[in-house]
């Protein structure tokens, strides 16, 4: 059954390249990226673990952990690793599950449910588990993603979605097309001009009455 937006996350026990992690005590009470790539030793996958390495300080400021999934065994990303730094720059520093049968990539339906998990396996047996999730520390999902195999993920982009969905979580505002930190957000519909006038003291801006432009809250 697929996993949607506000569902609780599956929990998990697995192993990784930094041990063996429940899935939610390891997650505790930030937020978490859990995102997965088909195989080991594949292009694509290689520029985005080391992209992702390399953003870990900005995960890190927003008190979110990164866990990576192969359906290869954890051997196999250990010698993979090198691999990534030596030709992306940058250490992998948070861990990778193993998942050689499936039981992490079925539980998130990142795969086919009647793959199998026999090895050796190809990418293309893997097509689908190209998925990212944002977990928050109520352990609910607050984000999915899904893209094909031949297209590298926009993980500046999962940046700027953990921003808007941590000020969300806050304030009562949502966040505009093409939203930045620091730009104006709209106040959510929920919220009457008379609480808003409460909330929002400095007024705001609205170029139509359920459209209600204020600076972003501090």
């Amino acid at each position: 059954m697929a996993l949607r937006i506000g569902d609780d996350a599956p929990d998990f026990t697995a192993e990784t390249t930094q041990g063996t992690i429940k899935f939610h005590e390891w997650i505790g009470d930030g937020w978490a990226i859990l995102f997965s790539h088909p195989k080991d030793f594949t292009p694509v996958c290689t520029t985005e673990l080391g992209y992702m390495a390399g953003l870990k300080r900005e995960f890190d400021k927003r008190n979110t952990k990164i866990l990576g999934l192969s359906i290869d065994p954890v051997a196999d990303h250990d010698r993979w690793q090198k691999d990534i730094e030596d030709t992306q720059g940058h250490k992998v520093t948070y861990p990778l599950i193993g998942d050689p049968e499936l039981k992490v990539a079925k539980l998130y339906d990142m795969i086919h449910p009647n793959a199998s998990g026999a090895q050796p396996r190809t990418a293309a047996d893997n097509a689908t588990v190209r998925s990212v999730f944002l977990v928050g520390p109520d352990k609910k999902i607050k984000m999915t993603l899904t893209y094909p195999m031949s297209t590298g993920r926009n993980f500046d982009e999962v940046l700027r979605v953990i921003d808007s969905c941590q000020l969300t979580a806050k304030f009562k505002v949502a966040t505009p097309v093409n939203w930045k930190q620091g730009e104006d957000v709209i106040i959510v519909p929920s919220v009457s001009d008379e609480e808003a006038k409460t909330r929002f003291p400095g007024g705001w801006r609205a170029p139509r009455p359920y459209l209600r432009y204020v600076p972003q809250p501090k």
